[in-house]
């Protein structure tokens, strides 16, 4: 492998060489030195054709002292040349120490890449982010059970622990050569990730043994050009029965469950030259997409509306309080625009913004008030729920938005507490006129995600036909999708 290029340059021309996204972990079980080697060449041989990377693991080799050490240079010196080598070795630590680790990993032994551990912050690390010619997997969420126990700890009253350090890893991948490590076992985490380091690699353990489902995988954390991930396997590989046979299967059921996870990267022809909106939102993509199919908030048929017109859609988000981690991915989407805004509480607008916005006071660490729909007459007579201050600001959520006028009827309750609002914030914008006449009335309107591109979502994976596809695209031309 040449030296003159990043280790992600490298990287993914390997991939796209053998069309791979498969790494092969190298964690040998054996009881001396010898048999670490043996066992790992058989295993490297079997499946060097279809890996795009191999992982050795060096505890495995660290436990038999100085000879199993000289065993791990020998086992990376015969993988072939054009093959990246991720060392699974989790260094991390001050000056000196790390400089020492990672001549250790990158000249000693040979290694193109080491996962390191963040926790001595970027001061531990800048010794292995200095070559870009060899690349760094920073420990994010890792597959784990106890990864919670730390990694989801909230920081800054709105972020967990692991998101710091995916936006950090962000920024620190000046030389193109810095990853995360993100588990398979926690797709939700992925997601989220890959929104906060759209740019970076993920070597992603946890698919196979530990039980992390492929197909979520994927959908949560392939970039935009169909890479970014290094799915690796270790286990259910080594002690298959034909090593070879199970790597190719993996690596073909990989590609095959690769298919584009995002609207605009589908093909004209798969759409059948139909026009398509090709609008960007900070949607995360496939996952929540499927998921609001999957609880049936969204179902497709024919629906009579309050107006009396047939509808080929309705939507339904009320549902999601019947369906708690589809309802927490939900809060995530909604966490995400909220970061940028200024506020001090948020309102969830009755009823189905209820439950949501529950869910993201949880997530966020921000107190939740709600207006009443009608004033109590007996008891505080209250007509806003919870606690507040006069002069505070709000931001506003709710499901839906269509025309926004119901909205204006909420905020106004809001405003005439003496509560201040600025900004008003949805999962699905139906484009039928709220975001316009929320600004004329001096809103600020966001939305996670927009009808049209939802259907895209679900026309790219097929979970409409084109048929559905054109006669909802056609009744969003002429009218509301009213609930």
């Amino acid at each position: 492998m040449s030296d003159t290029k990043s280790f992600f340059t490298r990287l993914e021309e390997r991939a796209r060489a053998v069309n791979s996204l498969l790494c092969v972990g190298l964690d040998p079980r054996a009881d001396a030195a010898d048999e670490l080697r043996a066992e790992c060449r058989r295993l490297i041989e079997a499946t060097a054709s279809y890996a795009l990377a191999f992982k050795p693991n060096s505890a495995f080799f660290e436990a038999h002292g100085a000879e199993g050490m000289a065993a791990l240079r020998d086992v990376i010196a015969s993988i072939p040349k054009d093959i990246p080598v991720i060392l699974d070795a989790k260094r991390g630590d001050i000056g000196e120490t790390s400089e020492a680790y990672a001549r250790a990993a990158f000249e000693i032994l040979g290694a193109h890449a080491l996962t390191v551990n963040p926790y001595l912050g970027s001061e531990s690390l800048g010794a292995f982010m200095a070559r870009s010619d060899r690349g760094v997997f920073i420990l994010c969420k890792t597959s784990n059970p106890g990864a919670d126990e730390f990694q989801s700890l909230t920081v800054d009253g709105s972020k967990q622990l692991y998101e710091v350090v995916a936006e950090h890893a962000q920024k620190w991948n000046t030389k193109n050569n810095v990853g995360l490590v993100v588990g398979a076992t926690y797709p939700q985490a992925i997601a989220r990730a890959r929104e906060l380091a759209p740019d970076l690699w993920f070597l992603v353990p946890g698919v196979g043994a530990q039980g992390g489902d492929l197909k979520q995988t994927l959908e949560a954390g392939l970039r935009e050009d169909g890479l970014g991930l290094i799915i690796n396997a270790s286990r259910s590989i080594a002690r298959a029965a034909n090593p070879g046979e199970e790597a190719k299967r993996l690596r073909d059921e990989i590609n095959a469950a690769s298919r584009p996870t995002r609207f605009y990267e589908v093909p004209r022809s798969a759409l059948e030259q139909k026009p398509v909106f090709l609008e960007k939102t900070g949607f995360s993509g496939n996952l929540l997409a499927n998921d609001l199919l999957e609880s049936g908030c969204v179902r497709f048929g024919k629906f009579t509306l309050k107006s009396g017109k047939v509808s080929p859609i309705y939507l339904d988000l009320r549902r999601l309080v019947s369906h708690p981690r589809i309802l927490q991915r939900a809060a995530k989407e909604y966490a995400v625009m909220l970061k940028g805004l200024q506020f001090d509480r948020i309102a969830g607008l009755p009823y189905a913004a209820l439950p949501i916005g529950t869910a993201i006071s949880l997530e966020i660490n921000r107190p939740l008030i709600y207006p009443r729909r009608e004033v109590k007459e007996y008891g505080t007579k209250a007509a806003i729920e919870g606690d507040y201050n006069a002069g505070e600001t709000i931001v506003v959520i709710d499901d839906l938005a269509t025309t926004g006028d119901t909205k204006i009827e909420s905020i106004q309750k809001l405003e005439a507490a003496g509560l201040k609002v600025k900004d008003i914030v949805v999962l699905i914008d139906r484009e039928q006129g709220a975001k316009e006449m929320l600004a004329k009335a001096g809103y600020n309107f966001h939305a996670v995600t927009t009808l049209r591109v939802l259907l895209n979502e679900w026309r790219a994976s097929g979970a409409i036909t084109l048929e559905q596809f054109d006669e909802v695209m056609g009744f969003l031309g002429q009218t509301s999708v009213n609930t």
